[in-house]
């Protein structure tokens, strides 16, 4: 059977069962456990110190009303950068390359901030959508054009990390086929390759853990702005 190379971006079944439910829990298995120990291991150290500059790197441009959202934050951020990172290792599925799953973070989360704002100071939410001085013509279009950029923030979300988690492992499905394809023929320009595949795995990794990290601070400007 002949596969394509939007292939490794279908969720893999098991009798006619989707895995994508286990391909999403399962990175987070791997975490250590907190145990009732006073001093744990290196890796639970590790972790720990980890969580707390994640965490205070998020809460920064947030005021007190906004600590609130440290553990949902926090949490989204492990979560995207485990699933992320486990998605590069070979024979596995990301489910984060999926725009459904994207926009099913990002929908939720970018509604609740838009509904917090309009709950405590809908006058200041509101005024979001039509800046200060504006000319009385074009009142009606800046609102409307507020209002699209508006509602279109969590679809840009959920695109954002699709488009370059998709782009990263086409490349890198690309340019190892073209090494495989050229070791028999010119070995030389294989390991070449081979070199440009290493070099382009490195970034992927740095890109995926980036784009975990803009996708929850992107949520947490927004939540600024309605606070």
């Amino acid at each position: 059977m002949n596969l394509s190379f939007f292939d490794q971006f279908t969720s893999p079944h098991l009798l006619g069962i989707p895995l994508i439910l286990i391909a999403t829990v399962f990175p987070t298995l791997l975490l250590p456990s907190p145990t009732n120990r006073w001093i744990p291991n290196r890796l639970s150290t590790l972790q720990l110190w980890f969580i707390h500059l994640t965490t205070k790197q998020l809460m920064l441009p947030l005021n007190k009303e906004g600590h609130k959202w440290a553990l949902i934050l926090t949490s989204l951020m492990i979560l995207l950068l485990t699933i992320n990172l486990s998605g590069l290792l070979p024979y596995t599925f990301t489910p984060t390359t999926q725009l459904s799953m994207n926009m099913a973070l990002a929908f939720p989360l970018w509604l609740a901030t838009l509904l917090t704002g309009l709950r405590n100071q809908p006058t200041t939410s509101l005024g979001h959508l039509l800046p200060e001085g504006t000319p009385t013509p074009l009142i009606p279009a800046l609102i409307l054009i507020e209002t699209i950029s508006l509602l279109i923030r969590p679809l840009a979300l959920g695109v954002r990390l699709t488009a370059n988690l998709t782009a990263g492992h086409l490349l890198i499905q690309l340019i190892s086929t073209a090494t495989t394809a050229l070791l028999p023929i010119l070995p030389t320009v294989s390991i070449l390759t081979t070199l440009i595949l290493l070099l382009l795995t490195i970034l992927e990794i740095a890109v995926a853990m980036i784009q975990a990290y803009v996708f929850v601070l992107l949520l947490s400007l927004y939540l600024q702005e309605n606070i």
